[in-house]
This record gives structure tokens, sequence and C-alpha cells, in this order.
């Protein structure tokens, strides 16, 4: 057998063999420093950065809604929100139940959220701190979590002007009113910055801003807050006293057809999330239509004379049994026998308004109640805004003709009706209705001057001694207006339920404002609109015109009166 041979390795090449490995170790070693130095430094910064570098948002203030004083109606104010890192903050999870006491939750309940969006890193633990919640987490400077400044909506009014501005949601979004209608105006733009974090995700510095916030802008309503506050509580004291369903109040500016007040009931708070629900939220002056009633009558007189057939003086024989039209018959609560054009104003005759409108072309009837702003918007932009129904003429039949000359038959809102009386106010002129200030809008001619001021001397025998109107009556001044009580109707038919309404203007000699108020299904035996609506529009107007000194035009005539009541005494 053959030797087997070996080789014998010496210290000299044992030494070559490590130094050799150990060379191009070095040179491995060279080669990826260099790789990373040179072909992959972008991309390890990149990755550097992500972990230590983040874009936080700069949160923006919405901007104000403004009285037209420039009292603020809607406002924001800053809070502080608490936001976290679920996954750095669960590594610490000693800081958990701590967390959860001061945000008053259930610490089981906390940290299993926070293990469900472990995958995250931005995750919101409660929005809109208490000061005093802020503080305290401030001070136990958890791990993985910080403060980011936003704003809450505050509305200073509460309930009074709710209807119009609506509210924003958790994230200072317009969901209803103004509120929604002037979002893209009022929310301004959020800002971008960028920041330096450490590893468990606490703020360390500010790096750049990328993008700077700009503030939302102001808005400015025609609405005047101490009527608003006046109209409201007018209001509200009505709907409690006759234990009505709702209300509703309109007061417009006749020469520049701004609207000061606007009011509702029943009302909701929008700072209470909880009372932000169902028809509390509803501006029914724009929104709830009701058949309007007698108020409607003036403008049945004012196509009559503009139709040319009547005149002013003409006499209208009211039939004492009622006028039957296709088996139907219509009445009046009283018989008054036969009445001028202004006898059927001041005694509210259905008769005598069925005879006029009979003798009328139904086209033309339909034309006028069309200039008055019946059936249509009213152009105030206005989320859900109702244009009310009325029904073209070649539909029409004689009995439906008829009822709408009395009020039936069409359906209306309250600030139609505000509208519609402030054209009979500005002498035949509309100007569009507004809630923004300096919107004011070219008054257009609907009616002649000459009818328009004949069918106002008509309204103004309303509120005299002998008119259904005369609790609407304000001492010094001529007020003009209309009463109105109408049926509800229901199941079958029309029921004993109403709809209590007055509608008027003052001072005739240079009207100024205009008041509609509409009660709802007010109970008990005081249903009409002479006892349950007029009672308010005196005190509203009474108030209003002093408070934007506006000057009496029947001095003379209250200072007789109080002769002569002062005589009757003796």
């Amino acid at each position: 057998m053959k030797a087997q041979e070996y080789t014998v390795q010496t210290p000299v090449s044992r030494l070559v063999i490590l130094m050799v490995g150990m060379g191009l170790a070095v040179i491995v070693l060279l080669a990826r420093a260099a790789q990373l130095q040179i072909m992959d430094t972008e991309f390890l910064q990149n990755e550097g950065e992500s972990r230590y570098l983040r874009d936080v948002p700069i949160s923006t203030v919405r901007g104000p809604i403004l009285d037209r004083d420039g009292a603020p109606l809607a406002a924001s104010t800053p809070v502080e929100s608490a936001h976290a890192d679920p996954g750095i903050l669960l590594q610490n999870n000693e800081y958990i139940p701590l967390l959860a006491d001061i945000l008053e939750a259930d610490a089981e309940l906390f940290q299993r959220k926070l293990s469900q969006r472990s995958n995250r890193q931005f995750v919101w633990l409660r929005r809109r701190l208490l000061p005093e919640m802020a503080d305290a987490i401030r001070q136990l400077d958890a791990p993985g979590v910080s403060l980011r400044r936003e704003y809450q909506r505050f509305y200073p009014t509460g309930g009074v002007a709710a209807h119009l501005l609506g509210y924003t949601n958790i994230d200072d979004v317009g969901q209803e009113g103004l509120e929604l209608i002037y979002d893209d105006w009022l929310r301004g733009k959020p800002g971008l910055k960028r920041v330096v974090k450490d590893e468990h995700g606490r703020f360390v510095e500010n790096v750049e801003l990328l993008e700077a916030a700009r503030p939302g802008q102001s808005i400015t309503l025609t609405i005047d807050r101490r009527l608003q506050y006046l109209a409201f509580r007018e209001l509200q004291r009505a709907v409690d006293v006759h234990q009505a369903v709702s209300g509703s109040l309109v007061l417009l500016d006749v020469p520049t057809g701004e609207i000061l007040a606007m009011v509702n009931q029943p009302a909701y708070n929008p700072n209470q999330i909880t009372q932000r629900k169902g028809d509390a939220k509803l501006n029914r002056a724009m929104i709830d239509l009701f058949e309007p009633g007698s108020v409607m009558k003036p403008f049945t007189v004012a196509a009559a004379l503009e139709a040319g057939t009547v005149t002013p003086n003409t006499v209208v024989d009211i039939d004492p049994g009622g006028l039957t039209i296709a088996g139907h018959t219509i009445t009046d609560t009283h018989y008054y026998g036969p009445l001028t054009l202004t006898g059927l104003i001041t005694k509210s005759s259905n008769i005598g308004m069925s005879k006029l409108a009979l003798e009328m072309d139904g086209s033309h009837m339909y034309d006028v109640l069309s200039r008055f702003g019946f059936g249509a918007v009213s152009g105030v932009a206005f989320p859900g805004e109702s244009a009310g129904v009325l029904r073209n003429h070649q539909r029409w039949h004689p009995l439906e003709q008829a009822t709408l000359s009395y009020g039936y038959g069409l359906s209306v809102t309250t600030l139609q009706l505000a509208q519609a009386y402030a054209v009979l106010a500005g002498r035949g002129r509309l100007r569009q209705p507004t809630l923004i200030l300096g919107d004011t809008k070219p008054a257009s001619s609907l009616l002649d001057e000459g009818i328009a001021d004949q069918v106002v001397a008509m309204l103004e025998t309303v509120t005299g001694p002998e008119g259904t109107g005369k609790r609407a009556a304000i001492p010094m001044y001529r007020v003009a207006g209309k009463t109105g009580t109408s049926h509800k109707a229901g199941v079958g038919g029309y029921s004993d339920r109403y709809v209590s309404s007055f509608v008027g203007f003052a001072p005739v000699s240079n009207p100024r404002l205009v008041c509609a108020v509409v009660i709802n299904d007010p109970q008990g035996d005081d249903y009409y609109g002479g006892l349950v609506s007029a009672p308010v529009f005196q005190a509203v107007m009474r108030d209003a015109l002093r408070l934007l000194n506006v000057p009496p035009d029947a001095i003379d005539q209250y200072l007789v009166q109080n002769q002569q009541n002062d005589e009757a005494h003796l």
C-alpha cells in the first residue's frame, strides 16, 4: 500500500491566508460603505428622516358671522385635542390607565381600541378637550401622545339665532343654515409645517413652514341682534301662553329689503350637540308651508283694482245666507250688509272677496299673485327654502278661484307674506329680501303706486277701533295690516285646528318696517289672528320703532284720543 501524503502548513502560510481574508473583508466593507455613502445616500436620508420628521397640519380659524353692527353671532375659540401614535403608546402601556382616567374613559376599552388601530401612526384620543384635561395630558407627557390646537364654534346668542346660523360638526364644517351655505367662504384653508419628533413621538422642533394657514373670512348679516332678541322673546311668550305647536316671525326693512330679525319656535341651542336634532333645527319662517287665510285678501283687492272691475268706492252686496259655488257655501263670521272695498278688508268678508275674484279673469289674478312672490322662492339663499304652492290658473275651477281670494288653495311661508306686504308698503315696489349686509338688490315695480296706496289705506282701518286687528295698534304710530285665521287641513277635510297670523307695517306715512307673525295651532278659545298674533306684532313693532329711532306719525291723533278718553271718565 502506497503511503498517504500530507501537506503541512507552516505558520507563514497560515498568516498569508488570514491577511488575505482580512483584506477581502476590508474591501467588502469599503465597497458597502461606498455604496451607502454615494449610491444610497438619498434613500437612507429619507428613511432616517421618515422616522423623525413629520408633516403636521396647522389648524385655521373659521371666519365669524356678525350682526349688522359687528356683534358676533358665531365665533371660533381655540381648543386642544389629544391624539396618539398607537404603536408607541402600546409599547408604553403603563400610561394607558393614566390617560384613560384623564379622558374619563374605560381603561380596558381604551386599550382595546388602541390595539385595533396599532397599524396607524395617528389616532384621535379625544377632540376639543376641557382646559384641565389638556393640562393633565401635557403634564403626563406620555410617549406617542400629543396635543393639537383646533377651533370650536361658539354661538353667543344660543337659540335666538340658531335657525338662521345653523352649526358646524366636529371638524368645523358647516352642517345647517348659513354655516352650510357659506362654508367655503368661512372655513379658510389649513396650513402645513414640518417638525422633528423623537423616538417616542414627542415634538422636538419646527423645521420649516410648508404652507401658511389662511383664516376664514367673515360674513356680516342684516340681522340686528337687539331686534332678534326682542322678536324671539315675544314669539316665545305667545307660543307658551297659547300652547301652540310652533311659530315664526320675520321683520323686514322696507326701503332695503334687509331681514332685521327672523325667529322661530320651538328653538334649540346650537352649542349643545344633543339639541341638534329633528324638527327643532328647521327655519320654519322659510320652510313651513301653510294656507294663509285672510292675510291674502289685500292682494285680491289689488288684483281687482288693477283689472278695473271695481273702484275703491264699489259697494259689494253680501248675501246673508252665504255664497254657494259648486255645492259649497262660502260664509262670513257675521252678516255685515253691503260693504265697500274698505269694508271688505276691515270686516274680512270671505263672501265679498269671492265675488271680486270671480269677476276677474283667472290669468290676471294668477299674474298678480305671482308678481307678489307667491309660488316662488324669495331669492334668499337658504337650504331647504320652500317655494310654496300656487297652482297655474289654467287648472283653476270657480270654487278654487273663489277660495284663493281669501287664502285657501295655496300655501305660503312667513317670509313670503312679509315680502308681499313689503311691496304694498313700498308703494308697489319690491326689493328682494336679503340676509347679507350690503347685498341690497335694485327695486322693481310690481304694482301701480296709486293702487298700492289705496290698498294701504284700507289696511289701516284693520287696526282701528272697528277692525279685526285693533290689538296691533301702536300709540302715536299709524299701523296698517291684516289678520288671518285659517283652518288646518286634516284627514277628510279641514279640522278645528288653526293657523293664526298677522302681517303689517308702520309707520303708514313712511313705512319703515314690515312684520309677519304666524302661530301654528294655538290651543283654547283665543285662536283668532287678531287675538293671538296681533299682540305679538304690536309688542315687536312698538319696541323696534323705538330702537331704530323711527319718528311717530300720529302724535296729534294720539293726543286727541287721550283727551277724549279723559273726558269720558269725568
